[in-house]
């Protein structure tokens, strides 16, 4: 789902804990291999070194408002939210402090448009794509998108706590998406999912309870229980086990040599658990998306 729908959702959202949903089509190896930049541990990484916009300051890109659990009281520079807590963390890694960070609002859809770029690198929920990376550059992944089931409060299934309690449901799912194969690779529910041309008609069988349950990724569900679908919930979030993952990366504008560094960074946050934890403060419980195993 575009970001700009999210945006026709504002006076909603503001009340709500919501994330823009970024394509949710299944992403290949090719995908990441091409658009991924590859790290490079002879990169003057040295803060002083760094080239960047506005010398001895990290800018970082994002759109406003900057949603709930992506960024916390639409303030990326207070560190909270999983992308705010991210592009914390990277930036500290990096040699800077909160003072020496400054951010810089970027529409969604302008982010990964060819030409210069207004910041060092943006953090918005942007999917690796070949396509894309054709106009600019991405970091490694720093997020592989997960699969979430939503229901109805009261349904038959909103309880669930595990996925073989969903094994008897009747469930939703768009056709060409990343759900489908997740929900016959991983719940395998004795009956075939309801298969919907439309994610909103998705949704709508789900208001008229003709399903049990949807199964779409996780930050599209963040917006669908925030504005589509009074009185539902997110049950619970799964990774997908058979293909690459949809991976979300911090966005340079094409040549940025900070590419290197930042993925240096990334690797440090990703050995050290601190990456982990970061998701599971802000997109497991806090969020009210527990997992499902």
């Amino acid at each position: 789902m575009p970001r700009s729908a999210l945006l026709l959702a504002a006076g909603v959202l503001a009340l709500a804990s919501v994330a823009c949903a970024p394509e949710n089509q299944p992403s290949t190896a090719t995908a990441t291999a091409t658009a991924a930049a590859p790290a490079s541990s002879s990169a003057p990484c040295a803060k002083d070194q760094l080239k960047l916009i506005t010398p001895g300051k990290l800018t970082i890109g994002t759109d406003k408002p900057a949603y709930e659990p992506w960024f916390k009281d639409d303030d990326p520079a207070n560190g909270q939210g999983f992308e705010g807590a991210v592009a914390a963390a990277v930036a500290t890694t990096l040699g800077f402090t909160p003072a020496e960070v400054a951010w810089e609002v970027v529409p969604f859809d302008s982010s990964f448009a060819p030409g210069p770029k207004k910041f060092d690198f943006d953090i918005n929920q942007v999917s690796i794509t070949p396509e894309r990376a054709k106009a600019v550059d991405f970091s490694d992944g720093y997020y592989a998108v997960k699969q979430a089931v939503v229901a109805l409060d009261g349904g038959s299934v909103a309880g669930a706590t595990s996925l073989a309690a969903l094994k008897g449901a009747k469930i939703g799912v768009q056709v060409g998406t990343t759900a489908l194969q997740a929900v016959q690779d991983v719940i395998k529910p004795d009956a075939e999912p309801s298969v919907f041309n439309q994610q909103i008609d998705v949704v709508t069988a789900l208001k008229n309870k003709q399903i049990d349950a949807i199964v779409l990724d996780l930050p599209t569900a963040f917006y669908v229980t925030a504005a589509q679908i009074e009185g539902s919930k997110i049950v619970g979030q799964f990774a997908a086990t058979s293909g690459a993952p949809e991976e979300f990366g911090l966005l340079f504008e094409k040549g940025n040599p900070l590419v290197g560094c930042v993925n240096q960074a990334l690797g440090t946050l990703k050995s050290s658990g601190e990456l982990a934890k970061i998701e599971g403060q802000w997109l497991t419980s806090t969020a009210g998306a527990p997992e499902l195993s």
